[in-house]
């Protein structure tokens, strides 16, 4: 195995790039709306489910950046596989998150095919004549 020949800084400008990208083909508009109606005609075919995946589109783009950065193809492989990871990470670091993320409400309903009554009946009072 050869020693790796990629600097830190072109390795965070690697990864800086390629969110950048998916980023922009992922969840931006675009200059003119061109990305919104490019996202539009996808559909929901292949391209269109890519567009829609952010993790899955940052495979595609970290691609040629790992080629073009990386020498040699055990250190391209692992740039691919690292670049889209860190853009990954970015992406779950700088998305916006919802006020209500984290908060579950659930109602607990009674089960019609139990056949006992809630506990809160075994203390009522029953009537009898």
């Amino acid at each position: 195995m050869t020693m790796a020949t990629a600097s830190f800084g072109e390795l965070a400008a690697g990864a800086l790039c390629v969110w950048r990208v998916t980023h922009l083909f992922n969840a931006e508009d675009g200059p003119g709306r061109v990305l919104v109606r490019l996202r539009r005609r996808a559909g929901d075919g292949w391209l269109g489910q890519l567009l829609d995946c952010f993790y899955c589109m940052s495979l595609w783009v970290a691609a040629p950046a790992s080629l073009l950065i990386g020498s040699g193809w055990t250190e391209r492989l692992l740039l691919w596989l690292a670049l889209s990871g860190a853009a990954c990470l970015l992406e779950r670091a700088t998305r916006e998150r919802s006020p209500f993320a984290g908060l579950v409400y659930e109602e607990k309903q009674e089960d019609p095919h139990v056949l006992r009554q809630s506990e809160t009946a075994a203390f009522e009072p029953s009537v009898s004549r």
